[in-house]
């Protein structure tokens, strides 16, 4: 829970949800570009106490 409320925190999360399985959380977040999207992941999510591994997918529209 501890982790869930320091992510939904973080600036460019647009979505925050609980799984079950593999993964304890999935994460949607909306920056401009990849650059932004790398350094968000490294030097905000991932120094988060309590995150052990981080796995990004992206998308495209359509």
């Amino acid at each position: 829970m501890e982790v869930y409320e320091k992510i939904s925190k973080v600036k460019y999360v647009v979505e925050i949800h609980p799984l079950f399985g593999e993964y304890d959380l999935i994460v949607k977040i909306d920056v401009k570009d990849f650059s932004e999207l790398g350094k968000l992941v490294i030097e905000k999510l991932r120094t988060i106490d309590g995150v052990v591994d981080t796995k990004t997918l992206t998308g495209v529209k359509l």
